[in-house]
């Protein structure tokens, strides 16, 4: 009987996915991030970079930086995370939206009216309108930090609550008719979220 030679079967690994991330914020947005790197899933198979923008960058500009980007072909996807803010909000964003829109690789997740808004999410529900200053005292109020420090461990965990009530904030401003820029409060964090952990499942062995 002749011996038959063993072949190891051999896992194959999908490359890492590269997503690019741009940033109005320069430390709570970034330090979520960060943190979603941090779980094993994301980290083993996406990287994630993220370009931050500064805090007078306002969201066309911002966009348009995101633009320079899309031909790289070493990039999978390209998000900008920008806040509309209140009471003055941010000149040319519907503009801004329109923009992002002509490439579909670069994609908007807009906090209405700052990104503070999706860290209250994920421990209470938000329904009436808010001023970003009031966001930001709420925000500050969770955890006791100032400054735009954020506690990012205390909340990724939480993520998928947060992204429930952002999806029935959606839902109520469809309902009322109510669009970007003025569907205050509202945020598409989650949507950002969940596209990074829909690339770590795509590149999982």
């Amino acid at each position: 009987m002749g011996s038959k030679s063993l072949k190891r079967k051999v896992a194959i690994r999908e490359p890492k996915r590269t997503i690019l991330v741009f940033t109005e914020g320069t430390v709570t947005e970034p330090a979520y991030v960060k943190e979603l790197k941090r779980l094993d899933h994301v980290r083993q198979s996406t990287s994630i970079r993220v370009e931050i923008a500064g805090a007078h960058t306002v969201p066309y500009p911002l966009v348009e930086r995101a633009l320079d980007h899309a031909a790289d072909s070493e990039i999978d996807d390209i998000w900008c995370l920008f806040d509309v803010e209140s009471p003055q909000p941010h000149p040319r964003l519907k503009e801004a939206a329109a923009l992002a829109a002509k490439n579909d690789k670069v994609h908007l997740a807009i906090s209405n009216p700052c990104f503070e808004l999706w860290l209250l999410l994920h421990h209470q529900d938000v329904t009436r309108h808010l001023s970003t200053a009031d966001a930001c005292k709420l925000a500050n109020s969770l955890d006791g930090l100032s400054d735009k420090q954020l506690k990012a461990s205390e909340y990724v965990p939480l993520r998928d609550e947060a992204a429930r009530r952002a999806r029935l904030l959606a839902q109520q401003h469809r309902r009322a008719g109510r669009s970007f820029p003025d569907d205050n409060p509202t945020t598409d964090i989650h949507l950002f979220v969940e596209a990074v952990e829909a690339a770590a499942r795509k590149s999982s062995p």
